[in-house]
């Protein structure tokens, strides 16, 4: 490992928190109130999610964070034992109050990583202020739908809310990630370097968008960011639940 991979970065973290409940258990009868399946559950695991998620995977990569978060929102998921597959999940959302643009001093930050599920944590004033006063990079994954005004900011989103969104920041600001398929950057398709068994792609953009702007920082090289990031996302959906790889994982 080289001296600069070794360096700690401080980023500024915003964002929406949640915690994640996997309830463990199986199904082997049908009800007979009604025509839907059983489940018995026999254990629980609570992790970090949304910008909790994106916290733990930066502290796996050496960052020290600094996270400001709104209200905590909360989702449980049925896992089947057998498949290990999801078979419900139970939203519990909180929208937050937008949090105050002058937490964004960012003079002691080597980057701000804003992780936005569009509960209301961040609003358009706190990015649009980031954009004009920050001299660091910022990197946001978000939920929003009109992306424009976030020119300067490197924007990670995946293809399905592309799809969605009524504007787009420039090319050279705007990540695309396709799960297996890989990303999109400024025209150019970074593909996997290998195909992996799925187990759950809960928390993989939260990964994604973590190992980028680490990378990114190491090397002030978007293409190579966009591959570590890529490989360090094929590790986590490898595990049910969300999973924060550390470095020695990655390399």
């Amino acid at each position: 490992m080289t001296t600069q991979q070794q360096k700690r970065y401080k980023i500024l973290l915003i964002g929406d928190a949640c915690i994640d409940t996997y309830t463990f258990g199986s199904v082997n009868r049908i009800s007979p109130e009604a025509p839907v399946p059983v489940f018995e559950p026999h254990g629980q695991i609570v992790k970090d999610g949304m910008a909790g998620n994106v916290l733990n995977n930066l502290e796996a990569l050496g960052c020290q964070v600094k996270f400001f978060h709104g209200e905590i929102s909360h989702k449980e998921r049925l896992i089947d034992d057998r498949s290990k597959q999801q078979l419900l999940r139970i939203d519990r959302d909180k929208i937050s109050t937008p949090l105050d643009y002058t937490i964004a001093d960012t003079s002691e930050y080597d980057a701000v990583v804003i992780s936005d599920y569009n509960k209301g944590t961040v609003d358009y004033n706190l990015i649009t202020h980031l954009v004009k006063t920050s001299t660091v990079p910022i990197f946001i994954d978000t939920k929003k739908t009109d992306l424009a005004p976030m020119n300067g900011c490197f924007v990670k989103i995946n293809a399905l809310e592309k799809s969605r969104a009524t504007s787009l920041p420039h090319k050279d600001w705007l990540v695309v990630t396709y799960g297996d398929k890989g990303a999109v950057w400024n025209d150019i398709v970074f593909s996997p370097t290998e195909s992996v068994t799925v187990a759950d792609v809960t928390g993989a953009g939260d990964t994604f968008l973590s190992a980028l702007a680490y990378k990114y920082l190491s090397t002030g090289d978007m293409n190579e960011a966009i591959k570590f990031a890529n490989k360090a996302a094929s590790l986590t959906v490898q595990h049910v639940g969300v999973h924060a790889p550390r470095l020695e994982e990655i390399l």
